[in-house]
């Protein structure tokens, strides 16, 4: 009963040709974990360093509230001055989050502190990665990233526990429709099956990332992560090779998110009431049906 995780595979290096035949083309996630060994970050990168290089630049934090329907998808919850909020994650639990943050455009000498992985896959989208930050406790709901990317996301200064699960169960872990992410109402990490049955026996990837560890999620790739300590991560995204994906990412980012925040906007509750409902509906069918096969 319950989820069905597996532990991650774990590499400490790794030729191109094998990332390519047994990671990247079968789009099997894998941690890395010399790869971020080579970088100056992974000395330099600590909580009081990242605190002094990007300074008293006000950030947007995030909480694990649930989503407002009358607001736009990745709406902050407040706003701080991010030494303030290195402060508070180095001395407290908190829930609040710092999400897809650019650092470097306060602070561009750290592009000198990472290396791009292009020795094992090409198609990086910009030099300007994502940067996250998270108290201890703190989670990010599952979702999937809207422009399918896949994602080598290295993690620093604590501990972060991260599940992952292929696309193909998108149904039975209640995607919400014209959004990358589920319903809000359960927790993956401990979910009640018995108001969520459809999500025993889905299939998925458990790891815990260290200091230092690189995570390669390929594209579509849904995953929850919790902050087992105040710490941050770094993500470098790179195009997938195939044009049915980059035409999803397209939909996604074009049509599929200015849909979704219209229809928010103009119905609000009665369009997340509806979509919450199509959600349950979906995901009872695909557990009936035994989907996915």
């Amino acid at each position: 009963m319950g989820l069905h995780l597996s532990p991650i595979e774990v590499v400490e290096d790794i030729s191109k040709e094998d990332f390519r035949e047994k990671y990247l083309l079968p789009r099997k996630p894998v941690i890395l974990r010399n790869m971020a060994k080579k970088w100056p970050a992974y000395q330099k990168w600590t909580m009081d360093y990242m605190k002094e290089v990007v300074g008293d630049v006000e950030v947007p934090l995030y909480d694990s509230s649930k989503a407002d329907p009358s607001a736009p998808i990745n709406s902050s919850a407040a706003k701080m001055k991010f030494s303030d909020y290195i402060d508070l994650i180095k001395s407290t639990p908190t829930d609040l989050r710092i999400f897809l943050f650019d650092p470097i455009k306060s602070a561009p000498k750290l592009l000198e502190d990472y290396i791009s992985p292009k020795e094992l896959m090409g198609g990086f989208l910009d030099k300007y990665p994502a940067m996250f930050f998270g108290g201890k406790g703190s989670q990010t709901f599952i979702h999937f990233d809207i422009d399918m990317p896949h994602i080598f996301h290295t993690h620093f200064n604590g501990q972060k526990h991260v599940l992952l699960f292929d696309y193909k169960w998108k149904e039975r872990l209640y995607k919400l429709p014209f959004a990358t992410y589920a319903l809000e109402d359960y927790d993956i990490s401990n979910p009640d099956l018995e108001k969520f049955p459809a999500l025993d026996g889905v299939e998925g990837i458990e790891c815990i990332l260290e200091h230092g560890d690189t995570l390669f999620m390929p594209t579509g790739w849904w995953h929850y992560m919790r902050y087992l300590d105040g710490s941050f991560s770094i993500s470098q995204r790179a195009w997938d090779e195939s044009l049915a994906v980059k035409a999803h990412s397209l939909w996604n980012l074009v049509v599929q998110r200015n849909f979704d925040n219209f229809m928010k906007g103009k119905f609000k509750n009665k369009y997340m009431d509806w979509k919450e409902r199509k959600a349950v509906e979906r995901a009872n069918y695909a557990l009936k049906k035994g989907l996915p096969k």
